[in-house]
């Protein structure tokens, strides 16, 4: 994970831009570089994965031209070959050293022919001009601002921007910005055809897209580790890699010492795909004090980001502290792609699948940002198999008259794709999903519910939720989230559309809390 920023005017103040950069310097330790474009400056902070030696360093140049670009870009092995054809040499074994060449040879088409989780941050010597762009899902963060003067800047997290830029927006995923503009060249929510494959047919396309994904994932020049929660999606990424892997993988799990979830079932995982694996526990201390510091990491105020965020940062803490791993393979995406326990109370197909159009579109916001602020924050990637593009867009185009749960058993088809393969048991196949700030323990939620009773009386509750406008929040742990957000993110909290909660439209579904547990089909979920 590395860190890019761009302030894309000749009158650019070097300290103001590198006081901004280097607070994020936890993303990219190894090495930072700022260069003056001639209109503007650009910033790399390189966090080494591919391409280890300093040739990889960036920013990267050609012809006067300059680019800056965190991502992973798979396959580019193949791209640069293409290009070494037409007359490119190459310096590094770098992946996003081909950004250049492509620009030149594609231009902005380029960005919908890379199969990439990216941002970057282009300079165009010919032009002039500055073009950014961003990967489809928006795995990889980038924002955008514009300072008093109008001028536009980009950067990797909204806390490179404050103090700089008036109002700080996430850069929309699946756009690229030329000329003033963000232009749309993926829309992955959206599918243009339905896919008529029956419950077989893409049960076997699922199982074969999902393996592909976590196979590309698994390149790397750093070491590679397996965060694993016990619960179905970061159980079938681990069990594939493991399938795939010549020598047993690394698995790391996290729970509250008393009553954790998941901790068993990750060890019964780990016991069957043969991991060396890790287990990590936490204290009602460790919650609690580590509260402000993870809201200022996150950038957010939103209830189920933070809470489920306690646990990953705990975990990814102590990975970065205890071993030389790099990279990090997780299982967010998949709830987004096949459903939520509230998505069981989906009227229509028709309304699962706007559903979860909604949620992919949002994804940047929520669990995609959870996963990212987590685990660069401890100087770690993020990789996320569940949202290889192949993969997203095959799952969407399906028709959501088998997606929808018909079959008494939530997630059906990404279950039944990998039955009978013996890949994992069949009680961790099946077993119900626990929501991940549960699964690490109940105990947890309630700790922080408790601490936020104990800020505020009634009275101050109602005084103080009355400020704002935008998210108003709605109960004292929500108002708590936003004080915290608001000291370090002032004026900014349209950066996050709105609090993640189940669609309240829907029967069953009016809720106040975010969580699962508070649904009547919650059942034998985190048990």
């Amino acid at each position: 994970m590395c860190s890019i920023m761009g302030y894309c005017t000749p009158d650019a103040d070097y300290k103001i831009f590198e006081k901004g950069f280097v607070r994020t310097k936890s993303r990219g330790p190894d090495d930072i570089r700022i260069i003056d474009t001639g209109k503007g400056l650009l910033g790399f902070q390189r966090l080494s994965i591919m391409g280890l030696t300093p040739s990889g360093m960036q920013p990267f140049s050609l012809d006067g031209s300059y680019v800056v670009c965190n991502g992973e870009l798979y396959g580019f092995q193949k791209e640069r070959e293409l290009l070494k054809q037409t007359g490119y040499s190459f310096q590094s074994d770098s992946d996003c050293e081909i950004i250049l060449p492509m620009y030149f040879e594609y231009g902005t088409d380029m960005f919908s022919r890379l199969d990439a989780e990216f941002a970057c941050i282009i300079y165009d010597g010919k032009t002039g001009e500055y073009i950014a762009a961003r990967d489809p899902i928006g795995i990889r963060p980038l924002y955008y601002g514009y300072d008093e003067c109008g001028e536009i800047l980009f950067a990797s997290e909204a806390k490179n921007l404050v103090g700089i830029a008036k109002k700080i927006m996430p850069f929309p995923p699946g756009h690229y910005y030329k000329d003033g503009e963000f232009i749309c060249y993926c829309d992955i929510a959206t599918s243009q055809t339905v896919c008529d494959d029956d419950v077989e047919a893409a049960c076997t396309k699922i199982r074969e897209k999902l393996t592909e994904g976590v196979k590309k994932r698994l390149v790397s020049d750093a070491k590679v580790g397996f965060l694993l929660s016990g619960g179905l999606d970061s159980s079938l990424v681990c069990a594939i890699a493991a399938a795939e892997s010549d020598k047993p993988i690394e698995t790391f799990a996290i729970g509250m010492s008393e009553d954790a979830i998941d901790l068993k079932y990750a060890r019964q995982v780990a016991d069957f795909i043969g991991s060396h694996h890790t287990e990590v526990y936490m204290t009602p201390d460790d919650v609690i004090s580590s509260l402000e510091e993870l809201i200022h990491l996150l950038g957010t105020y939103d209830i189920t980001t933070i809470r489920a965020s306690v646990g990953m940062y705990l975990i990814c803490k102590a990975i970065h502290e205890t071993t030389d791993i790099r990279v990090l393979l997780t299982g967010e995406i998949s709830d987004e792609l096949f459903g939520y326990k509230y998505t069981d109370f989906a009227p229509t197909a028709k309304a699962f699948q706007e559903e979860a159009e909604k949620r992919i579109r949002e994804l940047h916001m929520y669990d995609v940002l959870r996963a990212d602020r987590c685990i660069s924050v401890n100087s770690l990637e993020a990789r996320v198999p569940f949202g290889d593009l192949d993969f997203v867009h095959y799952v969407m185009s399906l028709d959501p008259e088998i997606k929808i749960n018909k079959y008494g058993k939530g997630k059906y088809l990404l279950r039944h794709a990998f039955e009978g393969m013996d890949i994992l048991p069949d009680s961790i196949l099946w077993r119900e999903k626990a929501a991940f700030s549960d699964a690490v323990g109940h105990s947890m939620v309630d700790y922080l519910k408790e601490y936020a009773e104990e800020q505020y009386t009634d009275e101050e509750f109602e005084k103080l939720s009355k400020k704002y406008t935008h998210a108003k929040p709605f109960t004292k742990e929500s108002l708590l989230y936003r004080e915290i957000f608001e000291k370090y993110y002032p004026g900014q909290a349209e950066m996050i559309v709105d609090f993640w909660m189940p669609n309240k439209e829907w029967e069953g579904c009016n809720v106040n809390d975010p969580s699962a547990r508070v649904l009547s089909n919650y059942g034998e979920s985190g048990q």
